[in-house]
């Protein structure tokens, strides 16, 4: 980031960000998905998987 003249605050937001925040021991499995929506939430992978297959992202 210093290379790109950005100030020191970005870098130190994003290693906190990704070393406290997002380092995983705030994840959470909830019903949400299943109550909003009548059905067991899905892989994301498998998501992207099956719409990507669908052709509903291509130009």
């Amino acid at each position: 980031m210093a290379a790109h003249n950005l100030p020191p605050e970005f870098a130190w937001l994003l290693n906190e960000l990704f070393s406290e925040v997002l380092d995983g021991r705030n994840e959470t499995l909830t019903d949400g998905v299943q109550r909003a929506l009548g059905r067991r939430p899905k892989d994301f992978f498998a998501y992207a998987t099956e719409t990507a297959a669908s052709g509903v992202w291509s130009n």
